[in-house]
């Protein structure tokens, strides 16, 4: 159960981090190339080591570190620009109920069964994202759904692939710490060359606060992803029910966080959208016997 909390609540520091990054004139692909390179940083110092050797891309899970540090990249971008447009409730929902697809996976790759209520879960799921959604801002009317519809379905094909490989590969406890340094370290290299390439092209200029804004997004973002790991290991519950209430948690600590603490507006759409949120997760999570 500690691991959920502690899931829950980093996950919502990053979507915290990421709405206050227009305010603070943040370029967000700086930040977030900084923000891998300080996870790289922190799980190596939470490790006490640099697991990231020569003999790496030998290990059984070095091809799907290598493709996830890929993925993240785009849902990093994705994560901030929604955020940025939709507000933070909205980018919430849209990321965290992307659930249905590694819920999906756990059904048909773990054996875990669906009930009828777990069905109406899912499709209240789809009505929930889109009254979320809904907004009067000049970006969200231009933009529409694709990309909270892509941020679905990219976030959901990752938690679906974290599963898979921590159900496969990452059964070992040092390796649940080792495994999101290569990921972030495949994430991070890709980022230097872009923003090299930026930079030597007078596109772009690194800034100080951009990279204080990487340091203060990495530090939890590598937890988060090591929790969610430790997670998903836990044999106390089915994932399923752990992705669900996951989620559920993100969800309403961050739309609670933006109400308060960013007197973010609440709509009667979107709190109709979270209401439904929150119902189709406990839905989802609803497990007999």
């Amino acid at each position: 159960m500690i691991y959920l909390l502690l899931t829950i609540l980093l996950n919502a520091v990053l979507f915290i981090l990421f709405k206050l990054f227009p305010a603070y004139r943040i370029n967000t692909l700086q930040a977030i190339v900084v923000n891998y390179i300080t996870c790289v940083v922190t799980g190596c110092l939470f490790l006490g080591e640099m697991p990231v050797t020569i003999n790496s891309p030998s290990q059984a899970w070095f091809p799907w570190a290598l493709a996830m540090g890929c993925m993240y990249i785009g849902l990093f971008n994705f994560i901030a620009y929604c955020t940025s447009t939709y507000g933070v409730g909205t980018a919430s929902v849209a990321n965290k109920l992307s659930l249905v697809i590694p819920v999906a996976a756990s059904i048909w790759l773990y054996d875990e069964r669906l009930s009828v209520i777990n069905i109406i879960g899912i499709i209240i799921a789809l009505p929930a994202v889109y009254l979320s959604i809904i907004s009067k801002k000049k970006e969200a009317t231009e933009h529409g759904l694709l990309l909270p519809a892509m941020l679905f379905v990219f976030s959901g094909t990752l938690d679906a692939i974290t599963k898979y490989v921590e159900h496969h590969h990452l059964q070992d406890v040092k390796l649940q710490a080792v495994f999101p340094i290569h990921v972030f370290a495949v994430a991070a290299s890709i980022g230097i060359v872009l923003i090299t390439i930026l930079v030597i092209a007078g596109k772009s200029k690194l800034h100080i606060r951009n990279i204080a804004a990487g340091i203060l997004l990495g530090i939890p973002n590598y937890f988060s992803i090591y929790y969610l790991i430790r997670m998903l290991n836990d044999k106390t519950m089915q994932s399923a029910t752990s992705i669900a209430l996951n989620n559920i948690g993100i969800v309403l600590v961050s739309a609670l966080a933006a109400v308060w603490l960013l007197h973010e507006k609440l709509t009667k759409q979107k709190l109709a959208g979270l209401l439904l949120a929150v119902l189709s997760i406990v839905l989802i999570a609803w497990r007999n016997g």
